[in-house]
């Protein structure tokens, strides 16, 4: 029993290194090389680039006020459509009070010039109705209190408009009424009432009472990198993708290359701007109005393109140095192939496929990079 045990051990150990041996010296053997075929074909390739940017109004304004005050009144809300001339807001006052002094002290002044001048018309009408003064003299004498009631009824207003902010002779174009300056959507209003408000002076931008845009006149507006832009020009067109809109796309038109570079994470990156066509989307204008100031968007832009090209896989090219060649396939008759290396001038490549100006044929048959198999 004993003896049989050894004897199937023995054999078990030997069909274990038999089968090693096989496996490595299989393993030992040069496998044949088998690469990928492609055959030249008439096509017609473009090299694109996609910028990255957003979706802005081309003009977008800074509703500010004329004085300053404090809120008392807001009458719009960010998304409401405004006017030209529609009131946003209104500023209450807070006068200065050296300005309010002053103001008062002057209509105080002109109060007292004004009594005066009547008093000194009065005694001068009297003498011109006894025929002791001249006319010329009654009439400068009227003149003078003309000017006196002129000189107080400005003083009263100045006064009205230090302590109130405006005068009963333009209270329609008050300053204490803010009101837009075009006519658009409000993008945002960032004051509340009761907020104090400065107007714009040398020292400062004032107070930004509400931002309204035209949303009806949108641009795209991104950075290109260095090495492309050379290969824009001002009218070319572009898609624009929104990804925010389920993917929403719509032309646009460059109109604009900036001349100037700047400095992006060690890149030089120049700004475009391009018009978007609202009307150009298949949707119905309804949903075109979606659109909001900000969306990130994504422009696709044909930089080069050529028609009706002899083109292969990029990956059948053999790159050296300046010059590019191809492995053109010769079958011998005995069933292996043959290749001979030639020659080629490429042209445009889309990243997929290349152009290839000479040396290629629609009848030869190209050689492309191995096949990899699982075992390799």
């Amino acid at each position: 029993m004993k003896r049989y045990s050894k004897l199937i051990i023995a054999a078990i150990i030997a069909l274990i290194f038999i089968g090693t041996f096989v496996f490595l010296w299989q393993k030992s053997q040069p496998k044949e090389i088998v690469y990928n075929e492609f055959t030249p074909q008439l096509d017609s390739l473009q090299k694109t680039t996609i910028i990255t940017g957003k979706i802005e109004p081309r003009n977008e304004v800074n509703v500010k006020p004329q004085i300053s005050g404090i809120i008392s009144e807001l009458l719009k809300e960010p998304g409401q459509t405004v006017e030209e001339g529609e009131v946003i807001a209104k500023v209450k006052v807070i006068p200065d009070m050296g300005q309010l002094s002053s103001a008062e002290s002057r209509l105080r002044l002109a109060d007292i010039n004004l009594r005066q001048a009547e008093k000194d018309f009065a005694r001068v009408e009297t003498l011109h109705e006894k025929q002791l003064v001249s006319d010329e003299d009654y009439e400068k004498q009227r003149q003078q209190l003309r000017q006196a009631k002129e000189e107080r009824a400005a003083a009263e207003e100045a006064l009205q408009v230090v302590r109130d902010g405006v005068s009963r002779s333009n209270a329609s174009a008050s300053s204490t009424l803010i009101r837009s300056t075009i006519s658009g959507i409000i993008l945002d209003i960032p004051v509340k009432v009761g907020n104090s408000v400065i107007n714009s002076n040398t020292f400062n931008d004032g107070t930004t009472i509400a931002t309204v845009a035209n949303m009806n006149d949108l641009i795209f507006r991104g950075n290109i990198d260095e090495t492309e832009v050379g290969q824009l020009a001002i009218g070319v067109p572009m898609k624009i993708t929104i990804g925010a809109l389920q993917n929403m796309q719509y032309n646009a038109i460059l109109e604009y290359i900036s001349p100037k570079a700047t400095e992006s994470n060690g890149a030089n990156q120049f700004e475009i701007k391009a018009a978007v066509d609202l009307a150009s989307h298949s949707v119905q204008s309804a949903d075109a109005a979606t659109l909001r100031s900000g969306y990130s968007a994504n422009a696709e832009i044909v930089l080069a393109e050529a028609d009706n090209v002899l083109s292969i896989p990029e990956s059948a090219i053999e790159f050296s140095g300046d010059s590019t060649f191809v492995y053109i396939i010769q079958s011998p008759g005995n069933g292996e192939s043959q290749y001979d290396r030639c020659p080629v001038v490429t042209g445009l490549s889309d990243g997929v496929n290349i152009e290839v100006r000479s040396g290629l044929s629609l009848t030869d048959k190209v050689r492309g990079p191995q096949v990899i198999t699982e075992e390799e």
